[in-house]
């Protein structure tokens, strides 16, 4: 019999710093390595790539990978499931610690790439090994790790199988059942039910909207959204400013399609919507029009901004970062005034997001809407659909797979327990086949 445990390392207690490692007898297999961005925007101009591991462990930034040194085994791969900085914005700061290839989808490789170059305290050389969706990789002789393809917020998005002589893990974090997709395909629902066939026994899984009820919308659903506030309306010369993730490609996708249609010039800006755009690029992902224009530097967006102003807003639509009111970043210094780009009284923004439910964020962005409203600016909000499964997608996925035991990671204490609730009416039992973990604490799956 090979021991099988899981570790609890961060993600159990909160939103972010997503860390899992997997027992397999003598070996582990970490899963993801996220940060905790709202532990970083508390504090005024921190430069995270000066920063040490350590000093961001105590701020709960990154995962306290330490509980790992009272862990014996060795540690053989650390698994990303796609490019989200709450599942792979710590492989910069703790990923050296660990003698370990880095397996990830083609994306998220492209993504993990860029944290390691702008990383300046330590240096990571960990062997970066793509796998695509469907794809198995052999980590030793008993343990292989096999990607499944799902929808998410960001495109190559994987749910992980970490095969065992006692039967497969599955790693569930992030994910959505959307069969619509307007970016990659549907999620791989012929090869989740062999697996329920064959025995799955722990499924690791997400719970940040299994309160939710129903089903996630489709990102079809958001397309239709940006499309119908870009396109119905009778005032078309206003200025018009769309926010959203830098990393949803799909939702960047339609955005430019509707602007496109609207006649008008899309504009990205932002460090991080240039380096996500640029990856998808050059991996064929995204194709752009000859007109899009894409700017990263601040000298670069500051003269764009000047730009646009002389040669008038209605021929343009900046698709911009800060829908979470992130101090510094494009949108907050237009809502400041500290950019060339002057709201009048009219002028659209449309918010293709919605908030981050953290104290922080929520703050961040009444603060911003406040300040755009006093410029007159209109303000669209919540044009979106998540990216994370509703209650009944989570019903669907456990019925699917039906594993021996489930464990909700990705969440608090409140959407553990939702998912708990949910599970129960499943069948599951509380201490017994539905478990409910904090971060630093570890269970041992006993068959």
């Amino acid at each position: 019999m090979t021991e099988i445990g899981i570790v609890a390392v961060g993600g159990y207690n909160e939103m972010g710093r997503n860390m899992t490692a997997i027992i397999v007898g003598e070996d582990i297999i970490i899963l993801d390595m996220g940060l905790r961005l709202d532990r970083v925007q508390i504090h005024e101009d921190v430069e995270i790539d000066k920063m040490h591991s350590l000093e961001l462990i105590q701020m709960g930034a990154i995962p306290d990978d330490t509980i790992m040194k009272e862990i014996n085994g060795t540690v053989r791969a650390i698994v990303c499931t796609h490019g989200h900085l709450d599942h792979v914005g710590a492989i910069p700061k703790l990923a050296h610690r660990y003698n370990a290839p880095i397996i990830a989808t083609p994306y998220t490789s492209a993504i993990i790439k860029q944290q390691i170059e702008s990383e300046r305290k330590f240096e990571v050389c960990n062997r970066i090994i793509p796998l695509k969706a469907g794809g198995t990789y052999q980590v030793t002789d008993d343990i292989s790790i096999e990607f499944i393809r799902v929808q998410h917020s960001i495109i190559d998005s994987v749910l992980a199988v970490v095969h065992t002589p006692e039967g497969a893990v599955l790693y569930a974090c992030d994910f959505k059942l959307d069969r619509t997709p307007t970016m990659g395909e549907a999620p791989d629902f012929k090869r989740l039910k062999a697996l329920g066939r064959e025995g799955v026994i722990a499924m690791i899984t997400e719970s940040t909207n299994a309160g939710r009820s129903g089903k996630t919308p489709s990102e079809k659903i958001a397309k239709d959204m940006v499309r119908d506030v870009l396109l119905g309306t009778e005032e078309s010369d206003v200025g018009m400013i769309v926010t959203t993730f830098a990393s949803h490609i799909a939702r960047l996708n339609a955005i430019i399609e509707a602007t496109e249609e609207m006649g008008r010039i899309p504009v990205l800006m932002g460090r991080s919507m240039e380096r996500y755009v640029s990856a998808a690029k050059e991996l064929n992902y995204l194709k752009l029009p000859s007109n899009v224009e894409v700017y990263g530097h601040r000298r670069e967006i500051d003269r764009a901004f000047k730009r646009i102003m002389q040669a008038g807003k209605n021929k343009y639509v900046p698709i911009v970062t800060g829908h979470q009111g992130e101090p510094g970043s494009i949108l907050t210094r237009i809502a400041n005034g500290d950019t060339a780009y002057e709201i009048d009284p009219g002028d659209r923004v449309i918010f293709s997001a919605n908030i981050i439910p953290t104290p922080m964020t929520q703050a961040n962005r009444f603060a911003l809407e406040t300040k755009l409203k006093m410029r007159g600016a209109r303000i669209y909000d919540d044009v979106h659909v998540s990216g994370h499964a509703y209650r009944e997608d989570h019903w669907e996925l456990l019925r699917m797979v039906n594993p021996e035991n489930v464990i909700p990671a990705h969440g608090n204490l409140i959407m553990h327990g939702e998912y708990i609730e949910m599970a129960e009416d499943a069948g599951y039992v509380l201490g017994d086949s539905v478990h409910l973990l904090r971060n630093g604490e570890v269970l041992y799956i006993e068959e």
